[in-house]
């Protein structure tokens, strides 16, 4: 059993017209996940910059739409989790599905947009993508700002709904501020900047940071986040499982591994029902305790609901 923080499947799906159950664009399609050992796979609500802001709030409940009527609906064997309980009652022949939002641009700077996401079942809100928006600065902004007013006011409402706050793709002094503020905190798809120096992983005060916090952290796919090398193998990516678990961050790991989020591959994880390879070789590294735990158990323990 595995639990996956983070896809982008809704997207491929909105964008491109796919077919969820069989198509082979797809990383995550049904036939596939059925065949992987993902047991719960969470899905993002990401909406793409290029659209214009008066259309995306309207394209993020497209998405919404997309993941009830061709992902859970058609398919007795996936149910929607919106809490704990839903994780813990899965059935042995049950895959659970749930919502995610990549980035607040889609709420401008009304409340009650992200107050309709929430209640539509989104249970981690990641702040920003790349760019800055009215809650706080991306990764990607020189100026590099931390939480607006406005952010803050996000940050409460997601402390009064017992949500996630998600600081992948959040700018530096960002993440600072979700640390002091948010109640609740994941790093959904983010790897280790000491081994792979890119903008978007995370350094070792970030790490302690979100130990100290007892939040946590997913192991991510993206070859540019895993190493410098040309050819990036699952041998890379367990390196990053490795330092965080020395790191002391044995409780607090897990996976997200941006499928279809990505255009190039690393070898020996192409696809979700890769997955075992990756499963195979960290069981014959870590204890079951610890492959337990970063597999399912870190993610169901810190369910916020």
């Amino acid at each position: 059993m595995i639990i996956d923080a983070h896809c982008d499947v809704l997207f491929k799906l909105w964008s491109d017209k796919l077919d969820f159950v069989t198509s082979k664009e797809l990383q995550v399609n049904l036939n596939k996940w059925r065949e992987s050992p993902v047991k719960v796979q969470c899905f993002a609500i990401f909406v793409p910059p290029e659209v214009s802001n008066e259309r995306q709030f309207q394209v993020a409940l497209e998405m919404i739409t997309i993941f009830f009527e061709q992902i859970v609906k058609p398919h007795e064997d996936i149910k929607f989790i919106q809490n704990k309980n839903d994780l813990i009652n899965l059935k042995k022949n049950e895959r659970g599905a749930m919502l995610t939002l990549e980035g607040c641009h889609v709420i401008g700077r009304d409340i009650n947009k992200l107050k309709t996401l929430l209640q539509l079942g989104v249970r981690v809100v990641g702040l920003t993508w790349n760019q800055a928006n009215a809650v706080a600065d991306g990764i990607g902004e020189k100026r590099g700002a931390g939480l607006s007013s406005f952010g803050e006011e996000v940050i409460a409402l997601l402390n009064k709904e017992n949500v996630w706050v998600d600081v992948s793709h959040l700018s530096y002094q960002g993440f600072f501020d979700v640390i002091d503020q948010a109640t609740h905190v994941m790093a959904s798809h983010s790897n280790v900047y000491s081994i792979c120096k890119h903008r978007r992983n995370l350094d070792d005060k970030q790490i302690q940071a979100i130990i100290n916090k007892d939040g946590w952290i997913g192991v991510t796919f993206v070859p540019s986040f895993t190493s410098e090398k040309t050819k990036v193998t699952y041998h890379d990516t367990i390196k990053h499982v490795l330092y965080y678990i020395d790191a002391g961050a044995k409780s607090c790991l897990g996976f997200g591994s941006d499928f279809d989020g990505i255009d190039t591959y690393i070898n020996g994880l192409e696809s979700i029902e890769q997955y075992q390879t990756l499963s195979d070789e960290l069981q014959s590294i870590l204890t079951p305790t610890e492959w337990a735990k970063i597999a399912y158990q870190n993610f169901i323990n810190k369910f916020p609901q």
